[in-house]
């Protein structure tokens, strides 16, 4: 990028401002010449660092690891852990501890540490909050700079930092026919989203994974009792957490399986092994993360496909586990009969006069039931693939060719130093990604220790921006010793 002129700040605007654009602006405030920054995070939300995942005020919605494991500073795990045990939420949600010892508080109270570490750079104008939504970015005629349109005003930029929330889920085209209906809910996370759901209301949530589960927490506290049905293609349900954490088991970095199935096979065998070590599978799959990157570079674009097509549901339910407080409701209502999970492919749906009728083709069979709901919700999971399409701030930067889709429809595809790779193949030197829609470059980067690190790294590079410009010192000694001819 062109030096920019003594004096003058280098301006970064993050559009999103959950957990990875707020922790990519704590991280750039952070840097030895912050007087040389400046940092817009576009966020529509009235806080920033909640997001989507940790706004909820719902009291049934929690995070879904421990404590000890959740950090906004990658190399001090337990940042979060202290600053929970002195928040005094603990005192006053006395479920958040579980019968291990372990903290796993609402998710909002995550939210509210992340918000109260900005708040000093906000006060001390390093960090602006732009209250407002991204609706288009263009890119300056010289290629010099840029210009995010938002709802609040124009944000003008020398660099960009795509750290969009999650797009909302995808409907699938068999529900197509109860978009209008008032029993339909698209946006589970919305505010007021089954605050209609009646006690005795059979309920069908489509998807089986974290936000299902949620949902039926959430349905839970409300006092649903009535029944639901948590319906899904393969049927799996997120895993939870082992009443005794341990540590890391495995080794998949040393010699890196090169294909999909050797990867598998690696698996079966590290827990088989892990069984007859009397260790539990979780810590297996926590070494497969912290690997991740290294697993993901070894496999070649077509495995890194198979993989994502066909071993990703299973990664997802082991990966991302409930809450054990969300697990023991969905434990004690499948005890009840009042819960239940099963495999199939949705058909069709019709709104019938306020009863929502879905037909769905169990797994392994041919026969097509048709059931009728109270109310149908959709927790399909974010669209990643369609982000280019449903952001539309994403959506301008895609049709002038500045940003593209990757190859496994993950998110958008962009270099090692997490620079946007454009229609052309080209790398926009000061437009950056992070957090999950980077993922195909990087492999894990959905677990918030993966997001966090994340940000962190494309902090450091564009604080490496800050060493091409002049210090306030050579500005004054330069500006005492008189111009310098050319």
């Amino acid at each position: 990028m062109n030096a920019l002129p003594p004096g003058r700040r280098l301006h970064v605007a993050i559009i999103g401002g959950g957990f990875s654009g707020a922790a990519l602006a704590w991280h750039l405030a952070q840097t030895h010449r912050p007087e040389r920054l400046s940092i817009s995070v576009i966020e529509p939300r009235p806080l920033l660092g909640g997001g989507l995942a940790y706004s909820s005020e719902e009291p049934a919605h929690r995070v879904n690891v421990p404590a000890v494991r959740m950090s906004m500073v990658p190399d001090d795990p337990q940042h979060f852990a202290r600053w929970l045990t002195g928040s005094g939420e603990l005192e006053r949600d006395t479920d958040a501890i579980w019968k291990n010892g372990d903290a796993y508080p609402r998710r909002r109270v995550f939210g509210r540490y992340v918000a109260e570490h900005l708040a000093p750079y906000i006060d001390a104008d390093t960090i602006r909050h732009v209250e407002g939504s991204a609706t288009r970015v263009t890119r300056d005629a010289n290629g010099a700079g840029w210009t995010v349109h938002t709802s609040d005003g124009p944000v003008a930029a020398d660099i960009i930092v795509l750290a969009a929330t999650h797009p909302q889920p995808a409907i699938p085209a068999a529900l197509i026919h109860l978009l209008e209906a008032p029993g339909f809910i698209a946006d589970p996370y919305a505010a007021t989203a089954l605050a209609g759901i009646g006690q005795e209301a059979s309920v069908l949530i489509v998807g089986s994974g974290l936000t299902s589960a949620d949902m039926v927490a959430e349905l839970d506290r409300r006092g649903h009792r009535g029944r639901i049905l948590s319906l899904s293609r393969r049927g799996l349900r997120s895993r939870g957490h082992p009443d005794l954490r341990g540590e890391p088991f495995g080794d998949f970095a040393s010699a890196p399986a090169i294909s999909a199935l050797g990867l598998l096979k690696t698996i079966r065998a590290t827990l088989a092994a892990a069984r007859a070590a009397n260790v539990n599978w979780q810590s297996v799959f926590d070494q497969l993360r912290l690997q991740g990157p290294v697993l993901w570079s070894a496999l070649a674009p077509s495995e890194r496909a198979r993989l994502v097509r066909q071993l990703r549901v299973f990664w997802d339910v082991h990966r991302f586990r409930i809450a054990p407080q969300v697990a023991a409701v969905l434990d004690r209502r499948h005890a009840a009969g009042t819960f239940d999970t099963i495999a199939a492919r949705l058909v069709a749906s019709n709104d019938e006069d306020g009863s929502l009728a879905v037909s769905f083709q169990r797994r392994g069979q041919t026969r097509i039931e048709t059931a009728r709901f109270d109310a149908v919700i959709n927790t399909t999971g974010p669209a990643h693939g369609q982000a280019l399409q449903l952001n539309p701030a994403l959506s301008s930067l895609a049709k002038a060719g500045l940003i593209r889709a990757d190859q496994y429809g993950l998110g958008i595809e962009t270099s090692f130093d997490s620079r946007a790779v454009g229609r052309d193949g080209k790398i926009i030197t000061t437009l950056f990604v992070a957090g999950p829609l980077a993922r195909a470059t990087f492999g894990e980067l959905m677990g918030l220790p993966e997001v966090a690190r994340h940000a962190q790294t494309v902090a450091a590079e564009i604080a490496k921006l800050l060493e091409t410009l002049p210090s306030a010192e050579a500005i004054v000694a330069n500006a005492a010793h008189g111009p310098v001819a050319s």
